[in-house]
Parts: C-alpha cells; sequence; structure tokens
C-alpha cells in the first residue's frame, strides 16, 4: 500500500476497511451498495490527541497497525487515490482485535 498523505488532528484516527471475502450462497451474488460496511478495520494514522481540561494531551489507547472494531455508522469516508479509509474520532473504536 502506498503512503497516505493525511494526519488526523485531534483524537481522529485514520482507517482502512478490512473487507470480508466475499461469499457466495445458492448462487446469489450480494451487490456491493447492498452489503453493510465491515466494523472490521486496520488503524493507518493516529491524530494529535485529545486533551484533558488541564490542557495535558492524552495519548492514545490504539496504535499504527491495530486491528479494531469500529462503530457501524460512525466517522467519515474519504477516498484518497482510490482507497477508501474512514475518519473516526477515537470514542468510535469499540475494541481492539489481539
Amino acid at each position: 500500500m502506498a503512503k497516505v498523505n493525511i494526519k488526523p488532528i485531534g483524537d481522529r484516527v485514520l482507517v482502512r476497511h478490512i473487507e470480508e471475502k466475499e461469499q457466495v450462497r445458492g448462487g446469489i451474488i450480494i451487490p456491493d451498495s447492498a452489503k453493510e460496511k465491515p466494523q472490521e478495520a486496520k488503524v493507518i494514522a493516529l491524530g494529535t490527541g485529545k486533551r484533558d481540561e488541564s490542557g495535558k494531551v492524552t495519548p492514545f489507547e490504539v496504535k499504527v497497525g491495530d486491528r479494531v472494531l469500529i462503530s457501524k455508522y460512525g466517522g467519515t469516508e474519504v477516498k484518497i487515490e482510490e482507497q477508501k479509509f474512514t475518519l473516526v474520532r477515537e470514542d468510535d473504536i469499540l475494541g481492539v482485535i489481539t
């Protein structure tokens, strides 16, 4: 994968969805427009960090390369050089897959 030229700010995290392998059941192929957005993603880049009331930057609980579960409808989708990414707040990350 090519280097991504986007740097999230604040508590935002750039992720790339991990596509599930297409399964054909009974000879029926489900079109892309009818498929649900996958919830599993890989962390590509981290923002600058969230600040608490005293102005101190809180460290992220995830790191670049982590596989995570994200909220189904959270985040903003972006397309960079024909690849789809999503910018989500760290709060939209439900957990890290180990």
